[in-house]
């Protein structure tokens, strides 16, 4: 019994001493406080490791919710964060177990293979080059299965409502159809197609293009819409240097890119159009003449500068020279302010007095010949190739004369005209336009005027005030009216209706007073000059060309 009672005795003590050992410093030694705070802080001790436990479970939740993110977008659109590492840990128990082995050997069996593989390889070259077959495949998407009623941005995947579960294979299958019905536009991303389409066009395209001489690049055909013009306004194309006075005359050179600008100021200015900054590139300044009216050669080589002056002048653009032409030999005219060029560049015809017409080469810039109205002469036109004029006038009639005989080859009455004061010409010749005093407008085709058919094909009655000035575009589906006694006094009709845009001129815009006109030798711009000496410009967006 003494042996028992003194070895349970020392396990007693040797129990204390333990547990006195293990108590954390604050709480003292030796078993020494009371019970209560002893009790006290072994409940806080408990609490914050609860807590500690607590915090770093979660902790290693979240890191195992990103890791099973990551896994999910890796299997989906491939190695994102990391570089992929299949089967590391079967590589390093491989490597392992091949450890001391040597690193390669030879096959000696490997030749009598490859004469069999590539003859296998030869026989099916055709069916190969048919299929493209995938250059990597995920073997556990058809493992994985995707819930794709549980998220809402992919319920529209499913083919049924109830459907819930499809496998990865589908999943992906799925998406890629979705993108294509959301983005159509990629077809000819498609490499069978494009291959198809080189291989079945490739020859057939070389054989049309040396069979024929037509144009390699082919103009839009599309047609101009009645009813709303799409125009916006852009930078004035004289913003950098305005004219002290009203503008006369508006023309684009050949190019589309240059723009002249003259007026009653003796000034011939010419600006870079771009839309945007519009740069000034030469003024050119006539000290004896205010121009009436200024003209590019249809070969943009010269500019035809003239005035209420009994001569003329001639800008050279290539050697930046103004020569004075003038006064004709043989002619006493008081003014030779209104002229025309023809559209092979040969002949200026300027309106003289008593009805006549002077023809002038422009080479020689001598008088070659006269043709001769029976009442004065208000406008003229130049049709088709230049080789026949149509003049307008005092007696209300239209004629059309033959420059290569000088002889009238028809003469009619402009219906319901007095006085004819505006003629234009389309640019193929097949319509033109005849303008009077009272503000009238009558179309005609030119084939049927010249047959007999006097009626107009289409009257416009959209101004009120004597018709100045009218232009025909590139195309003629624009025709532009314009009368420089009234304030807006410009319309822009639509040709194949016959019918004026209903938005020109725009709402809130003031075109003043306008005196003159042109449109882009590719239709894209068109510029208005006003009697306050700005050239106003506008883009026509049915034209993506200047």
């Amino acid at each position: 019994m003494s042996l028992i009672s003194q070895n349970a005795g020392s396990r007693n003590r040797a129990k204390t001493a333990r547990e006195t050992a293990d108590e954390p410093a604050f709480m003292g030694g030796g078993g020494g406080g009371e019970d209560g705070d002893l009790k006290m802080k072994k409940s806080e001790l408990g609490l914050s490791a609860a807590k500690r436990r607590r915090k770093e479970k979660d902790e290693q939740t979240a890191v195992e919710d990103v890791k099973e993110m990551k896994k999910l977008e890796n299997f989906l659109f491939g190695s994102l964060y990391s570089p992929v590492e299949f089967g590391k840990d079967e590589e390093e128990q491989v490597a392992a177990d091949n450890e001391g082995l040597p690193l390669f050997f030879v096959d000696r069996s490997a030749n009598n293979g490859m004469q069999a593989q590539f003859s296998d390889e030869s026989e099916d070259e055709g069916e190969e080059a048919d299929e493209r077959k995938p250059v990597w495949v995920d073997e556990e998407e058809e493992a994985t299965s995707i819930n794709i009623a549980k998220v809402s941005r992919l319920r529209k995947l499913r083919k049924e409502e109830e459907e819930s579960l499809i496998s990865g294979s589908e999943y992906v299958s799925r998406l890629r159809t979705q993108h294509s019905k959301m983005n159509p536009g990629t077809e000819w991303a498609r490499l069978e197609r494009a291959d198809s389409r080189l291989h079945s066009d490739e020859s057939s395209d070389e054989e049309d293009i040396l069979r024929t001489n037509e144009d390699l690049v082919v103009k839009s055909t599309s047609k101009l819409q009645p009813g709303i013009l799409s125009c916006s306004r852009l930078v004035d194309a004289n913003a950098q240097e305005p004219s002290n006075g009203p503008i006369n005359s508006v023309e684009f050179h050949r190019n589309g890119q240059l723009l002249l600008s003259a007026g009653l100021d003796k000034r011939i200015r010419f600006f870079q159009i771009d839309g945007k900054r519009n740069t000034k590139i030469q003024s050119v300044f006539v000290d004896d003449c205010p121009i009436r009216k200024a003209s590019f050669l249809p070969d943009g080589s010269q500019v035809i500068i003239s005035g209420r002056r009994k001569f003329f002048y001639s800008f050279d653009l290539v050697k930046a020279k103004v020569d004075k032409i003038g006064p004709l030999v043989g002619r006493e005219e008081k003014s030779l302010e209104n002229f025309e060029v023809s559209p092979d560049s040969k002949t200026i015809a300027f309106v003289g007095n008593e009805g006549y017409i002077l023809l002038v080469s422009s080479k020689s810039k001598e008088l070659i010949g006269t043709v001769k109205m029976n009442g004065t002469a208000r406008s003229i036109a130049f049709a088709g190739d230049g080789q026949q004029l149509i003049t307008h006038g005092g007696d209300g009639q239209v004629y059309h004369w033959d420059l290569r005989t000088r002889t009238c080859i028809h003469k009619a009455v402009d219906e319901g005209c007095i006085n004819g004061t505006a003629l234009s010409c389309s640019p193929l010749g097949n319509f033109f336009a005849a303008g009077s005093d009272s503000g009238i407008v009558n179309v005609y085709n030119r084939e049927e005027f010249l047959g007999g058919k006097r009626r107009p094909v289409k009257t416009i009655e959209n101004l009120t005030t004597k018709v100045d000035f009218m232009k025909f575009n590139s195309d003629a589906q624009i025709l532009a009216i314009c009368s420089t006694m009234g304030k807006n006094g410009m319309k822009l009709i639509h040709v194949p209706s016959f019918t004026a845009f209903s938005n020109w001129p725009p709402l809130n815009t003031t075109l003043h007073y306008p005196r003159c006109l042109d449109f882009s030798p590719g239709g894209g711009f068109m510029a208005v000059g006003n009697a306050s000496g700005k050239v106003l410009l506008y883009k026509l967006h049915h034209y993506h060309h200047a």
